[in-house]
């Protein structure tokens, strides 16, 4: 792949970023350089913005507030709920969504009680999603967290991924990033297959695990061959990472090139 191929890809991939920070120390220093990292200015002087932030609820209105100061308007911001754990009780679920749509969320990516589908109560796990999606009403869409590394087999992540586009999920996505196993190509797989079987188009998010060109590739790959290409659109395609932009930094900028030259020397 030539440098040009290679630079195209990487800008699509940050238009298709949700750039995550989600520590457990993060302050207002730290969002506010997450949002400064926003849009990224490649070797020619052109700004390529991610598709969003993601980020702990209690920090939406400062980030929303850096973003709109630093001119980045077309950033939106994403967060969580039942997170990281994916707990069963509906309730709390609910109230969690509640409060990331009144901090001002655009989109709220929940954890699905994925233990319960394990211990086979897919009532609780659809109802659940159903009521978090009911929380979201028109102001927010829903990204649902399957945690495919915690399912033990391609029949459940299937199983979880037909309960939460039932449920009205708008999105459905592979991890949290807090566990061992988060996105790989094989569970990415089965939950482009069930998106394809979908009467209604429903977006993918593979988070955790991808880092460079190469795994970009892959799953660019993976959504052409299963949903087509079209899916490629923030409205549909997601990444969740929250090291790839430096890598596709070094890509837009030259920098990884002018390494590669002086390490020929």
């Amino acid at each position: 792949m030539n440098q040009q191929a290679r630079q195209q890809i990487a800008a699509k991939a940050v238009s298709l970023l949700d750039l995550t920070s989600l520590n457990d120390d993060d302050n207002e220093a730290s969002i506010r350089a997450l949002c400064e990292q926003a849009v990224v200015t490649d070797h020619n002087g052109q700004a390529h913005s991610v598709a969003a932030l993601c980020i702990y609820p209690r920090f939406i209105p400062f980030a929303r507030e850096t973003l709109d100061a630093l001119g980045f308007y077309q950033v939106r911001i994403a967060t969580v709920a039942n997170f990281p754990h994916g707990r069963a009780n509906i309730d709390t679920a609910v109230k969690e969504t509640q409060a990331c749509v009144a901090y001002g969320a655009d989109e709220v990516d929940v954890v699905m009680p994925y233990q319960a589908l394990l211990d086979g109560d897919e009532k609780t796990v659809f109802n659940l999603i159903a009521a978090c999606k009911a929380a979201c009403g028109n102001q927010a869409q829903l990204k649902v967290i399957l945690e495919t590394g915690q399912l033990e087999s391609a029949q459940l992540i299937k199983r979880a991924s037909e309960l939460a586009i039932q449920a009205g999920a708008d999105f459905i996505k592979t991890s949290t990033g807090k566990v061992a196993v988060n996105a790989t190509p094989e569970s990415a797989r089965t939950m482009l297959e069930c998106i394809a079987a979908q009467p209604r188009k429903v977006g993918f998010k593979p988070a955790g695990g991808v880092r460079n060109l190469d795994d970009v590739t892959t799953y660019f790959n993976l959504v052409e061959n299963s949903v087509g290409a079209g899916q490629l659109t923030p409205a549909l395609f997601r990444f969740g990472a929250s090291s790839l932009l430096n890598a596709l930094k070094d890509e837009l900028t030259g920098a990884e090139t002018k390494s590669s030259e002086q390490g020929a020397y």
